[in-house]
This record gives C-alpha cells, sequence and structure tokens, in this order.
C-alpha cells in the first residue's frame, strides 16, 4: 500500500517548510568558500537547526548525535532500529545528504535573495533549498510517514555532511571512523541529485568524473612593447591556443585523446532514449541568446549521452589577461588558463590527468615554459545494476504518487563521494534522486526547491523503504 501522500504535505506545510525556511536564512558556506566556518559558526547554527527538528520527530527508537572531530566539518548521524520484527536485524539502509551551501551568487532577480527564503506558488526560493536542505527533511519524514501508518523498515542511519559542496573531504574519514555503525548497507539512498522533470520520480545512474587544473604558458621574463616586439616574438596565448587543440578539436569540441574515453554501456544507452523520450528538445529550456543553437544535427538521445558519457572542456578562468579598462599594447609573458574536463564515469581520473598533462607539456612550441598543473582529479561513478526489486519498487512509488512511470538517466557533474561509497559498499544497491529539476538552479542565482516534488518524494522514499523490507 502507497504512503499516505495527503498526511506528507501537510506535515511539509506545517513543520517542514517553516523550518526549511530557516535553514535557508543561514550562510552555512562549505569550507572552501568559508576557512573560518568553524569561527563563523553558521555550520554550527545549521547543525543545531537540523538537530532540533529531528528531535521532534514521532520515529520509534531514533538516536541522533552529532560528531565532531577535529579540523572536520561535523556530521549528523541519526539512527533508527529495525521494525517489523527485525529489532535486532543487521540489514541497514543508509540515506545520505548535506547542509553546507553554496556562496551566494550575483544575478538573483528583484524580490528574491540568497539569504531570505521567498515562496511563490510550488517554489521555495533561497540558497540551498533544494541543495540540499530539504534532504533531512526528506528522511525523516519518509521513515515517521511508515512508521505512522504500521509499514516496516529494516535498521535505517541517515547521515547528513557539510562538506560536499567543497569536494566532500571530510566525509571519508568521517566514514571511516563510524564503520561498524554504518554497518554494510544493502541500499543507500542518496539525496543530493537532480530531476528530468517534475512529473515523475527520477534516478542518476552515473555521474561524470573531473580534471581540473592550470595551463601556463611563458615566454618572456616581463612584458614587452608589442610594437617592438611583436611579430617576433610568439604570444603566448596563440602558443596556449595551439596546445589545447591537442586535446580538444575545436571545430566539434571533441576531445583528442583516447585515455578521456570509456564504452557506453548499453543499459545506459537505452535510459538515455527514453529520458530523452520523455523530455523532448530541451534545447529550448537552456539559457542561450537569441538565435544561438546547440543541437548541431544531433538527437535529443545522443545530446543526453553527450551530457553523461562524453568528455568535454571548458575553460573556467584565466590570468596573465589584464581588465579591458588597463589593456595596453604589450606583449604579455605569460597566459594561464583554467581548465575543466569533464570525464565519463567509467574513467580513472588520475590516468586521465595524466594524458592531458603529457599531451600539453611535450614539445612545447617555440620552447616556451608550458606547465599543466592539476589542482583535482575525481573519478565519477556509475551504478551497479538495478535489482528487480528496487526498479519495480522506484516504479510503484512513481506511478502511485506522480501518476507517471519511473525513469532514470546519467548526471552531467561530479559528486565525488559517491565514487567512495561506492567503493566502500559494493555488494550495495545504490538509489541517488533528488530535487533538482528544470530551473531549479542551484548554485546559481534563483535557486529554488519545488515543494510537490520534494513531498512526493518524500512519499517515495517511505515506499522504497518498504519494498526493500519486504525483498
Amino acid at each position: 500500500m502507497a504512503t499516505d501522500l495527503d498526511l506528507i504535505s501537510q506535515t511539509w506545510e506545517s513543520d517542514v517548510l517553516p523550518t526549511l525556511s530557516n535553514y535557508v536564512r543561514i550562510a552555512a558556506l562549505s569550507p572552501s568558500f568559508d576557512p573560518d566556518w568553524s569561527a563563523h559558526g553558521h555550520i554550527g547554527e545549521a547543525v543545531a537547526l537540523l538537530l532540533g527538528w529531528a528531535e521532534t520527530r514521532r520515529i520509534h527508537g531514533m538516536t541522533i548525535e552529532v560528531i565532531d572531530r577535529d579540523g572536520l566539518t561535523p556530521v549528523i548521524l541519526i539512527e533508527v532500529p529495525a521494525t517489523g520484527g527485525q529489532l535486532g536485524g543487521q540489514d541497514t539502509v543508509l540515506l545520505y545528504g548535506h547542509l553546507d551551501k553554496q556562496p551566494e551568487m550575483t544575478g538573483w532577480r528583484a524580490g528574491l535573495s540568497p539569504w531570505e527564503p521567498v515562496r511563490e506558488g510550488d517554489r521555495l526560493y533561497g540558497r540551498g533549498g533544494a541543495d540540499d536542505g530539504y534532504a533531512i527533511f526528506a528522511a525523516l519524514g519518509a521513515l515517521e510517514a511508515l512508521q505512522r501508518e504500521g509499514g516496516s523498515h529494516a535498521r535505517c542511519a541517515v547521515l547528513i555532511e557539510a562538506s560536499e559542496e567543497s569536494g566532500s573531504p571530510h566525509l571519508a574519514a568521517h566514514v571511516a571512523a563510524l564503520g561498524e555503525r554504518l554497518g554494510q548497507p544493502s541500499l543507500v539512498i542518496c539525496l543530493d541529485s537532480g530531476c528530468g522533470d517534475y512529473d515523475r520520480l527520477w534516478a542518476t545512474t552515473s555521474l561524470r568524473g573531473l580534471v581540473s587544473g592550470v595551463l601556463s604558458v611563458q615566454m618572456t621574463t616581463e612584458g614587452l612593447h608589442s610594437g617592438s616586439y611583436g611579430g617576433i616574438i610568439p604570444s603566448t596565448f596563440r602558443i596556449a591556443r595551439r596546445l589545447l587543440d591537442r586535446i580538444e578539436d575545436v571545430a566539434t569540441g571533441k576531445m583528442q585523446l583516447v585515455d578521456l574515453y570509456a564504452e557506453v554501456p548499453l543499459e545506459r544507452v537505452r535510459q538515455a532514449e527514453t529520458a530523452a523520450s520523455i523530455l523532448g528538445d530541451t534545447s529550448g529550456d537552456l539559457a542561450l541568446v537569441r538565435g544561438a543553437d546547440v543541437r548541431d544535427g544531433r538527437t535529443p538521445g545522443v545530446i543526453v549521452l553527450d551530457n553523461t558519457w562524453q568528455p568535454c572542456l571548458e575553460v573556467i578562468g584565466s590570468a596573465g589577461l589584464p581588465p579591458l579598462a588597463q589593456a595596453g599594447n604589450v606583449l604579455r609573458p605569460l597566459t594561464e588558463l583554467a581548465l575543466s574536463v569533464r570525464l565519463p564515469p567509467s574513467v580513472d581520473a588520475t590516468t586521465a590527468a595524466a594524458a592531458i598533462r603529457t599531451a600539453l607539456e611535450a614539445d612545447p612550441p617555440y620552447g616556451a615554459l608550458v606547465q599543466f598543473t592539476v589542482k583535482d582529479a575525481a573519478s565519477g561513478w556509475n551504478a551497479p545494476a538495478t535489482a528487480p526489486w528496487l526498479a519495480s519498487a522506484c516504479n510503484d512509488a512513481s506511478v502511485a504518487h506522480f501518476g507517471q512511470p519511473f525513469a532514470a538517466t546519467g548526471e552531467g557533474g561530479t559528486i565525488p563521494f559517491m565514487g567512495m561509497l561506492g567503493a566502500r559498499f559494493p555488494e550495495a544497491q545504490f538509489l541517488v534522486i533528488g530535487v533538482l529539476g528544470p530551473g531549479s538552479n542551484a548554485h546559481g542565482p534563483n535557486e529554488f526547491l519545488h515543494i510537490p516534488m520534494a513531498k512526493k518524494l518524500t512519499a517515495c522514499v517511505a515506499d522504497i523503504l518498504a519494498a526493500h523490507f519486504r525483498r
């Protein structure tokens, strides 16, 4: 029997949204954006707020602990014993979320603010509501609803961390220290992902990896007048362009290095085709300038795979280029470009980083001083084959609460901790879900939580926990 969505909706309206709105008001920036996070106290304030709400939930046997370790952001660990005659059972479901946030970003429209919640119809605007403040409310809301209706579930551990937006540098140490308390989960539910639309339950089945670094090209020890030396000394920018051609085809955007590619599993191809059939041509939803067209003859299914299983390059920053108002006729000595290379989920990031570095640094044009300094190399993640019981449970829950069948596809971004959890719990099933759908704009201006999506996702989690118990 499906969980009562009306009761979950009432809980969200009366208990969740007021607390979640207060959470939006807290500038709980992730450590990468607030190195003095401990002294500033915003993460601690968010922990206290969520802890206070969690302690009011009517969940049998629940224990709550905030775990602080020197130099690490805290984690909230909530343990709920099994019900339904398995009170001593060791089978565990791990539910994951995070409470740290991205910076405020500029560009919020009039009437909106990153730190002041605004509800407009089905949307709650503000930084962090959808990414990922809602997670603890969905996890505990699902458990509370399931117990209230007499349903059964395995032992559950809810883990809420505070460094995810920095790449989860503190999570591995916490997970290792918790050890036996987490056990060996048979199901991991990650509540920090996206959805193709707000009309069904979506699962993320893969995540791309990432290599980021700085390409530096230097020809002279100081700037020289371009009228005296232009045409004699080559431009460092032109050299950088030539080097980028080694790793990317400028005409097509295709990456040139074989170590950046992986074979796409047939299951992922089929999922992409299904997702494309549901979503259709989404190019109209992009923030493109008038007249721009990114389709380039590609079908929607190919576009989905290009975004989830193909490598790509973006130049995300630069140094050595003066602001326009200060640009003089000078042959600059140095050009530095910050590069971000997305990788297919199954490509080893360390191998890819080495291949990129070799290609860029080998045989430098004109004997220039060329260096590629790797800043980050994070491998992606590809979910294990979905067990029939889980596929069935997801579909049944989606139909029950959305009226539409379940769908799955990959995500183009990187969530570093998923690879770590996948390696630590190799026998577990993984369900990666979330509320970040069209327009929700996590990390950017005007981020919003789609409230009906969050309510229905909570009900789906309750149904999936019950199905996991019965499997």
